[in-house]
């Protein structure tokens, strides 16, 4: 796979992954709908050797949940760039797929937490479900 860009909504932020993991999951957590302000967050994940910030990383904010995931985003125009499970060991960054500068071969593999999805949205392709995470 070629490296991938991407940048939040004003560009102050940009980032480069050379190599992609292929888990990818819409997660459908309150905390994630709340965060990107739609049904669910779609995250991409990448060795972090593999992931770096190009620019604006004094842009880069962090809020850390009371369960404590911690999530990043551009203090400028407020993109969620990044999401970190609680238990985080520091050997992949989860970036928001919807911030990338291109399309990709790879495509979502899972939803996730479903138990807390939007009674407003139905999922209606055929991917696995998990009520909570994958594990």
């Amino acid at each position: 796979m070629s490296k991938i860009t991407g940048h939040c909504l004003c560009g102050k932020v940009s980032y480069q992954v050379d190599k992609l993991e292929p888990r990818m999951a819409h997660c459908h957590c309150s905390m994630c709908r709340r965060f990107h302000g739609a049904a669910f967050a779609t995250y991409g994940e990448a060795k972090t050797e593999h992931f770096r910030w190009l620019s604006g990383s004094e842009y880069l904010k962090k809020f850390t949940a009371e369960n404590g995931t911690v999530r990043q985003f551009c203090s400028e125009c407020g993109s969620s760039l990044s999401f970190a499970p609680a238990n985080d060991d520091g050997r992949f960054i989860e970036f928001s797929l919807a911030t990338l500068d291109s399309d990709l071969d790879l495509k979502p593999d899972a939803h996730i937490f479903v138990a807390y999805k939007a009674n407003w949205f139905d999922i209606c392709d055929s991917l696995p479900q998990h009520q909570e995470g994958r594990e």
